[in-house]
């Protein structure tokens, strides 16, 4: 493939940032912005001109299948196909003035969907951060208001949206009849569909084009003859009487195995019990097991969603789970089942809805889609086909199959809707990015079908054990002390409160003094990001900040009612509840400043020229029926590598273009060491390879060599030391955050006393602190315990960090990635940030990065509070065979502080 010309590639470069495209959205996006540099978008320009100058490029572009040139962009399903058409339409109108859009839905739901997303001011607006678009937004012209709004002229309107349901125009014309779009309009002198086509810069898009490719409404609206279709799936064939036929128009090929790998949508994993055994089981009784342990995990799920949402500030995801029923009459007996006391004692009875042919689709699509609302009660959808396009729900995580198939069915139907991610990308958290098919009877089937060396779909397999199916777990939060003082919400859920440890004692009793004391908090919160008035917390004690506080309260408190002298009681005391609240915030605080650390100038860094050690790269030369294989399964993503539609021009591009994806390596100052090691690379291949299965190695395993010359790039990485750094304190002190966990329905335990089985002292939770800042804690090891026993014995105040708390971040390869500190601690004399390890790890690379970056911000800590009288800041590594309860914590820190 050859590269855009310099000046469109920079637009492709802006439209990619304004946008936040993925990778293979980009790739898209440059492959359209070449397409326009080797074809006419003109009226009229020669199709079969056209389709050389294409094919001469993208050899697997082989027809237009159209009498206009039309492209298919094959991306698999939750890569963002609506974002990219916002990108083709922006960079098309940016670069090349074009100014007519016809956009082709597929069904009402998604009809209404494009209509929201190209609408501006709507929360998924596709072209927020187009500059072009932020005065005058493209004009939206739909199938019901074409009539008032299409006629407008090209001189008032820079850029036109139309917007059609093609289902809808196909009704019309069924019989021969004749599509409203087509109707006569008077101020037009013309019928829309003909004032369209007499347009010379008409550019159509075509989403879910499968759906649609051999309709009459799609013949018809052919008939508009646009410069340029663009056709957008994630299932690039249509069904026919012998079998699939693939599209022959696909340039761009992006099939769900790739989406998987690079962590675009969940991951998929096949779920059984342990030592689950079909034989002598009737098929009622596993059919109760399966969905029993698929509501059991999903309860697992549910809390598991809710910990990582608070833990890192995010909406809270309420999952839901679909059973897959054999038919109609299955699923209603499914329904009477799961309402029925016998079904967890009806706990379910008002949570599941079933959703049958009786239903219209879209109708049934948009019941669905309610299902992501985290209002919406349901928790169990019973269905008995998964639905097609339309559905695009983030929250589906466990599906429960009960009809009969054979294994591929299986997976294709369980993992296509699923797959979406609620956060846009994978966060880390196993079960937040999983997705759960439970298929106890077909596990093995299904399994050994997805690890099929044909297969490019990997499923990971999860099998429950009885302690997991009975473990009963919720989230509690570990919330600051002072929030409960001051009767404020913590955030935590009424059902998890028995389970968070006893709340400390509320300051104020009077409701009205409970209010000025929440007012006053927030004040004191703003005023911590003025550091030359509020160093730190003490300051906030000082009568000049009392002051100020009181201004600030008292401008905005108002009594509960109007009071008149004699009759109501005075409202609360202000200067009072404030120096109260000021006093409780200082007890309950150790003072955190907020430290930004920015190089000064210019960083200098880069790679040392090297040759690659490729003795353990040997990847096996792909086999035909591979790709036969690869692209029929998964609804059918993608033809490119059996059509050789090999997207770059030089086998070394491979290299690089996956190179440049990570963070640390940059194009314009690594490029001949980056073609280097790619020609070390290809070299490596062609010494045991056909030149064919070089590229289509480079091209199935582009993600896995780029990883693997990046790995030895680090260890040829240099950085310019001397480098100075800019150290500015952003606040004087922080909140201290909440955290939350996944713990079992317990009362927590004792901290003194550490629990029988100390090798998960992970699930338990701990209380009865009294210097503790937080209500629970939980420790990784019994050594940290220890560790709070010392502190509850000897510090003024401690407690354990959240993600968050510090911001400090330390290098590991080419991420950056945040360092939380185990233990926070004041004495009366200095604070403490201490980090118990095992013994055997001390010297680990990550161990002594974590250890450079929080020396640094210790010492800068320190000098900031020595200008304000402030206490000095340490850090403590302490190995852990060196903490026990009779320990001194003086002692530990001069012994192992650094």
């Amino acid at each position: 493939m050859t590269n855009p010309s310099t000046a469109n590639q920079r637009q492709v470069s802006a439209i990619s940032g304004r946008l936040s495209l993925r990778k293979p959205q980009r790739d898209s996006l440059e492959i359209l912005s070449r397409i326009t540099e080797i074809i006419s978008l003109r009226k009229g320009a020669e199709r079969d001109v056209a389709l050389e100058a294409i094919r001469s490029e993208y050899p697997g572009v082989s027809d237009f299948e159209r009498e206009f040139p039309s492209l298919c962009f094959a991306l698999a399903t939750g890569v963002g196909k609506t974002r990219l058409m916002g990108a083709f339409i922006a960079y098309l109108h940016i670069v090349h003035g074009i100014n007519n859009f016809f956009v082709l839905a597929p069904n009402l739901t998604i009809y209404n969907k494009l209509i929201q997303d190209f609408t501006a001011n709507t929360a998924k607006y596709v072209f927020r951060g187009v500059a072009e678009f932020s005065v005058l937004h493209p004009e939206v012209i739909t199938g019901e208001n074409y009539e008032s709004r299409g006629a407008l002229l090209d001189d008032v309107l820079r850029c036109k949206i139309n917007i059609f349901n093609i289902s809808k125009i196909t009704s019309e014309v069924r019989g021969g009849k004749q599509m409203r779009i087509r109707s006569f309009k008077e101020e037009l002198g013309d019928s829309y569909f003909d004032y369209l086509a007499k347009q010379q810069d008409l550019v159509m898009l075509m989403d879910e084009s499968h759906r649609y490719r051999a309709t009459a409404g799609m013949r018809a609206v052919n008939e508009l003859q646009p410069v340029l279709g663009l056709e957008l799936t994630a299932t690039p064939f249509v069904e026919s009487t012998k079998g699939p036929v693939a599209f022959r128009n696909v340039v761009y090929d992006y099939p769900l195995a790739r989406a998987m790998d690079d962590g675009f949508v969940k991951d998929p994993a096949v779920v059984t019990r342990k030592n689950f055994i079909a034989a002598g089981k009737t098929s009622e009784a596993i059919q109760l097991m399966k969905l029993e342990d698929g509501v059991r995990l999903h309860e697992s799920v549910k809390v598991e969603l809710e910990t990582y949402a608070r833990e890192n500030g995010q909406r809270i995801v309420k999952p839901f789970v679909l059973v897959i029923a054999r038919d109609t009459t299955h699923a209603a007996e499914l329904m009477t089942l799961i309402q029925s006391n016998r079904f967890f004692n009806g706990r379910y009875a008002d949570k599941v809805i079933q959703v049958d042919s009786s239903v219209k689709e879209e109708e049934t699509v948009q019941l669905l889609l309610n299902v992501e609302q985290a209002d919406n009660p349901v928790e169990i959808v019973i269905h008995v086909n998964m639905l097609k396009e339309g559905w695009d729900v983030t929250n589906l995580y466990t599906i429960v199959p009960l009809r009969a198939a054979n294994a591929r069915t299986l997976i294709e139907q369980s993992i296509g809707r699923g797959l979406r991610l609620p956060y846009g990308r994978r966060t880390g958290a196993v079960a937040v990015d999983r997705l759960n098919i439970v298929a106890h009877d077909r596990f093995q089937e299904i399994l050994d079908e997805a690890n099929n060396p044909k297969s490019p779909i990997r499923l990971k397999a999860l099998v429950l054990d009885e302690e997991t199916l009975t473990r009963n777990t919720t989230t509690v939060v570990a919330a600051p002390n002072i929030l409960s003082k001051l009767g404020i919400d913590t955030g935590q859920n009424e059902e998890a409160a028995a389970f968070a440890g006893e709340k400390p004692k509320p300051v104020f009793r009077d409701p009205e003094a409970q209010r000025a004391a929440q007012l006053a908090y927030d004040a004191i919160r703003k005023l911590a990001r003025q550091p030359d008035l509020v160093p730190d917390v003490s300051y906030i004690a000082r009568p000049e900040v009392q002051e100020q506080l009181l201004r600030e309260v008292a401008s905005q408190f108002r009594p509960a009612q109007l009071e008149l002298d004699g009759v109501a009681p005075k409202g609360p005391d202000l200067a009072q509840v404030i120096a109260e609240t000021a006093k409780q915030v200082v007890l309950s605080t150790i003072s955190i400043p907020r430290i930004s650390v920015t190089p000064k100038g210019e960083l200098k860094a880069g790679f040392r020229p090297f040759t690659l050690d490729l003795s353990q790269m040997r990847f096996a030369p792909p086999e035909e029926t591979l790709w036969a294989q690869f692209l029929n399964r998964n609804e059918g993503h993608s033809i490119g590598m059996s059509q050789a539609n090999f997207l770059e021009r030089r086998p070394e591009d491979y290299v690089v273009s996956g190179l440049i994806d990570f963070p640390d390596v940059s194009y314009d100052d690594n490029a001949d060491l980056l073609y280097d090691l790619a020609s070390q690379v290809v070299r490596h291949l062609e010494s045991y390879l056909q030149l064919t299965d070089v590229l289509r190695v480079l091209q199935l395993e582009q993600r896995n060599i780029a990883r693997a010359v990046h790995a030895q790039m680090l260890d040829h990485f240099w950085m310019d030391d001397t480098v100075e750094y800019h150290l500015e304190v952003k606040q004087g002190f922080t909140d201290i955050r909440s955290s939350a966990h996944t713990s079992e329905r317990q009362a927590p335990l004792d901290y003194r006393s550490p629990p029988a089985d100390k090798s998960n002292m992970a699930r338990y939770l701990f209380a009865g602190f009294t210097k503790c800042l937080t209500n629970v804690v939980r420790f990784q090891s019994d050594t940290e315990r220890k560790l709070a026993v010392i502190l509850e014995r000897e510090a003024d105040k401690w407690f354990r960090p959240a993600k968050g708390q510090f911001q400090m971040f330390y290098r590991k390869g080419s991420d950056h990635l945040e360092y939380m500190p185990d233990f926070v601690a004041e004495t009366a004399t200095e604070i403490l940030m201490l980090e118990p390890k095992m013994a055997t790890q001390m010297q680990d690379v990550d161990v002594l990065a974590k250890k450079d970056v929080a020396i640094r911000w210790c010492q800068t800590a320190t000098q900031y509070s020595a200008k304000h009288g402030g206490k000095p800041w340490s850090y403590a590594l302490i190995p852990h065979d060196q903490i026990q309860d009779n320990m001194d914590l003086n002692f530990l820190v001069k012994r192992f502080g650094c």
